[in-house]
């Protein structure tokens, strides 16, 4: 069965001295301010596309990834897993880099990083994100 989840942004004025408000409809946890100075410059508060998507693919990563485990017969104990994603004005998303850490019983570090490589090309946000380069470093705990 399909599912759509879904947001929406209020924005008021122009780009630059502009503000916006971003709500998360399907979950119902709240409202974001996002604002241009917080994607280009210091968050101060205010979230940007870009964190919203390092929140998508490391979230993503870490169930791909637990679920590759499980099916392998290593289930993880516990997966941390931090999303990176570059922007840089006039350019655009020029990167993402994943970082995982894992404490997997009876996995050696080139199995886990196997994996990691796996759910880092199957997961279905980098599926989605394949313009960009993402990369990634993984390690046992």
């Amino acid at each position: 069965m399909a599912t759509t989840r879904t947001a929406h942004t209020e924005w008021e004025g122009n780009l630059l001295d502009g503000k916006g408000v971003v709500s998360f409809d399907s979950s119902g946890i709240g409202e974001q301010p996002v604002s241009w100075p917080s994607r280009a410059e210091q968050a101060n508060g205010k979230t940007s596309p870009e964190e919203l998507i390092a929140a998508a693919h490391s979230s993503c990563f870490s169930m791909a990834l637990a679920h590759g485990l499980t099916g392998a017969g290593t289930p993880p104990t516990k997966l941390e897993t931090k999303a990176d994603v570059t922007f840089q004005p006039g350019e655009g998303i020029t990167g993402i880099h994943l970082t995982v850490r894992g404490e997997v019983p009876g996995l050696d570090g080139q199995g886990f990083t196997s994996a990691a490589e796996d759910a880092k090309k199957n997961c279905p946000v980098s599926q989605a994100l394949t313009g960009t380069t993402i990369t990634l470093t993984a390690e046992l705990a």
